[in-house]
């Protein structure tokens, strides 16, 4: 038996260090008064909404995790946006999913002019550094990380250790070379992104591409994003030629009745730096059951019970005997609290029967006690219902502009529900 001392591998050595600030060489302490801060440069990738999720554009050595449904366009988004960037940019398609034919009949089907793309079909992670060794791409895309594997590890593809290892491989020679790293990656059957949460801190952004498939209407969302504000809204249309931007997305979220119905109400949210009209429906029916049901299609379905009960406290409306759905139209998921007093009130309108003013817009949070809360960018959603032309809002009091009006708008202004009740 020799004793022998146990030596830490250097970073050359040890691969999964290198790439990283100070693996190379000894790190210095500074005062952060001493670091000057760098302008980050940013290449427009042709398509302005995907820029506005993105935060103006593609930041060199960035990594940007997109999720979402099988078929849902995630392939399609890149493929355009590469094609793009090809004219002005070195471009690798990496697909681990396709065939090079599949992807070359995609293309032909979207008339894309796409010849200075370059094409990779391979799932071993180290042959696809290896590639790039020679490629040298500024931009490449990953389809998906789901199938790619190291030999490093024995476990499948897919496994949650193998697509940690190789997103971090990925994410170093990112960092190193300072190419822009799309990462295609899966979901699972509750829409959040698989494989471990470990690989969300990796990424420098992360996007969900949501929508139904049976709808054209697709909306990338922005849920992490270290060179730009999250939750940003990006809105497409699915076409015969590929994914179209949508630069008016309001019109499309807000359905224009011929006639006034009851159980609908516009309101205003917020996306980022957009605000957005959508349509809030409700329809409340009485309920045969011993527990009525308390469904949502795209607001929390737990925020609705509990407004329910500051209606029947503060509102002086019973709700226990009847069904109460909800639905916001266009497959919009808004999570703000902006919603509340719109939803209250399309839930009211379909109990009473009686319709809300097709020229009405409706904003404002629902406390507890019973008092109608501020929201954030109360004036920017005023000007956006005004340029699409409604007429008459009722918001919070300190939401409500000084005189009252905005550009021949009528603005009322509630401090509690009881009195946002007694408008309508």
């Amino acid at each position: 038996m020799v004793e022998a001392v146990a030596v830490a591998a250097s970073t050359k050595a040890n691969p999964r260090f290198s790439g990283y600030a100070g693996a190379n060489e000894a790190a210095a302490v500074q005062s952060l008064a001493d670091v000057k801060p760098g302008d980050v440069e940013r290449t427009p990738t042709g398509q302005m909404e995907l820029d506005r999720v993105l935060g103006g554009g593609l930041v060199p050595g960035s990594v940007i995790l997109i999720g979402g449904d099988p078929g849902i366009g995630k392939s399609t988004l890149l493929l355009q946006t590469l094609a793009l960037l090809s004219e002005q940019l070195a471009t690798l398609y990496v697909t681990g999913e396709e065939s090079l034919e599949q992807v070359s009949m995609r293309a032909h089907r979207l008339n894309l002019v796409a010849d200075q793309v370059r094409l990779l079909a391979e799932t071993n992670i180290e042959a696809i550094l290896a590639h790039t060794q020679q490629e040298k791409p500024q931009v490449m895309v990953i389809d998906s990380i789901q199938t790619i594997y190291t030999e490093l590890l024995q476990s499948a593809p897919g496994s949650v250790a193998q697509v940690r290892e190789s997103a971090a491989q990925l994410v170093r020679y990112a960092k190193k070379s300072g190419t822009a790293l799309f990462l295609v990656g899966h979901v699972t059957k509750e829409g959040t992104l698989a494989g471990p949460r470990v690989l969300e801190h990796m990424v420098d952004t992360v996007l969900y591409f949501e929508g139904d498939t049976s709808s054209q209407f697709r909306v990338v969302r922005a849920i992490k994003n270290r060179f730009g504000a999250i939750n940003e809204l990006g809105v497409f249309a699915m076409t015969e030629k590929g994914l179209k931007e949508v630069s008016n997305p309001s019109a499309i979220f807000i359905s224009r009745h011929q006639e006034q119905v009851p159980g609908s109400v516009i309101m205003v949210t917020r996306e980022g730096s957009r605000p957005l009209l959508v349509e809030v429906q409700a329809l409340v029916a009485e309920s045969h059951l011993g527990n009525p049901r308390r469904v949502t299609v795209g607001l929390d379905q737990n925020r609705l019970a509990m407004l329910l009960a500051v209606l029947q406290r503060h509102g002086g409306i019973a709700t226990y005997d009847q069904d109460v759905f909800i639905n916001v139209v266009g497959g919009v998921r808004v999570t703000e609290t902006a919603a509340d007093l719109p939803l209250l009130l399309a839930g009211l309108s379909s109990l009473r029967n009686r319709p809300v003013p097709k020229d009405t817009i409706v904003f404002g949070e629902v406390g507890l006690a019973g008092e109608i809360r501020p929201v954030q960018g109360g004036l920017d959603r005023l000007k956006e219902a005004a340029k699409h032309g409604f007429k008459r809002a009722v918001v919070p009091k300190a939401n409500a502009p000084k005189r009252g009006t905005l550009e021949g708008m009528e603005v009322i202004a509630v401090e509690r529900l009881s009195d946002a009740v007694d408008v309508f």
